[in-house]
């Protein structure tokens, strides 16, 4: 299975800049001006505020969802992209490229994935089941503990002795792992992140000063919250089925590693919306994580037609959201983590 896909994906690696330029504005487009429908146009009936409401959480989703890309790519790949990116997501979402940059390509490691070490991963399904309702109940605070990163614990920082050890250790990476302490970066990693860092605080402040003065109301910054956390919420959804979480804390192999993570590919229609960007092929990304998002779809229909009916491969392809979550909420509770 490993050789067929590294040998199937040989002409698929290369990144193609228009794809990438096309869908991500056609997201920022989509979902800012939805939210900004929402926020700024007065009496908007019941029907037209549920479905602007919809486009802007989809679309803003989708939109964030390009920082898995980032992680992935290099610069050269789609020249500027990582920068204006941040300018009309990173940093107005309050989730900065430098958040899940050297965070996320941990939990490609192979020596790490599964295991404690790996700031992406908990054994959600040997814990009670009480803790997935919760795990996804947090996510909807999400855009208020970021309001306080950035805002608040940011500038303090800068202040107040040993916090800014703390904040960059344990507030500065989008990982789900509580146990997960990220090492300090340097060279041209340490001078993005500062920018960026800047960036984003003094965007919170304006944010809250303008709430506090009057000049945003308090109906807009409600509406501005409530989509966010929305987004997060579905993203948080799609996160219990991205792995089975099956794993005890021991060091797996490839295949393994592949097992315990899930494809949802066609044709089934809905995985496109809560699972955009390619996430939809989460555990064919974990086989190939080289390849951008556009060329999955490719990737596992080749891999597909080309593997026998009892490949591996073909185990790691479920048929939909609730297959997954339901497999783990059966699963919940009944082994010790």
């Amino acid at each position: 299975m490993i050789r067929l896909a590294s040998t199937i994906a040989r002409d698929l690696g290369a990144y193609r800049p228009l794809v990438y330029w096309a869908d991500t504005l056609a997201s920022a487009v989509l979902g800012w001006g939805a939210l900004a429908a929402l926020m700024l146009v007065p009496d908007l009936g019941g029907a037209a505020f549920a479905g602007l409401a919809l486009v802007a959480v989809l679309a803003i989703y989708r939109l964030g969802s390009f920082i898995h890309e980032i992680t992935h790519m290099k610069d050269e790949h789609v020249p500027g992209y990582r920068l204006v990116w941040n300018l009309i997501a990173g940093v107005p979402l309050m989730i900065p490229s430098f958040m899940y940059e050297g965070v996320h390509n941990l939990h490609h490691m192979r020596n790490r994935y599964g295991t404690v070490r790996d700031p992406e991963y908990m054994a959600l399904a040997l814990k009670p089941k009480l803790s997935l309702p919760l795990f996804v109940a947090l996510s909807a605070i999400g855009p208020l503990a970021l309001l306080l990163r950035w805002a608040v614990l940011a500038p303090l920082s800068l202040v107040v002795p040993g916090l800014r050890t703390a904040l960059e250790a344990r507030f500065s990476a989008l990982s789900i792992n509580p146990d997960f302490r990220r090492e300090p970066v340097a060279g041209v990693a340490r001078g993005r992140w500062q920018r960026l860092e800047a960036a984003t605080s003094v965007f919170a402040i304006g944010v809250l000063a303008g709430v506090g003065t009057g000049v945003i109301p308090l109906r807009a910054f409600a509406i501005w919250l409530g989509v966010l956390s929305v987004s997060m919420v579905l993203n948080q959804v799609r996160t219990l089925a991205a792995h089975l979480w099956e794993n005890d804390g021991a060091q797996m192999s490839i295949t393994a590693q592949y097992l315990d993570s899930v494809n949802v590919p066609p044709p089934a229609m809905l995985p496109a919306l809560w699972a955009p960007v390619g996430l939809r092929y989460h555990a064919l990304h974990h086989l190939l994580p080289g390849l951008p998002y556009h060329a999955l779809g490719e990737a596992h229909r080749r891999l597909t037609a080309g593997l026998p009916a009892d490949s591996a491969y073909r185990d790691g392809n479920h048929r939909a959201l609730a297959g997954v979550i339901a497999r783990l909420w059966r699963t919940a509770g009944t082994r010790t983590a």
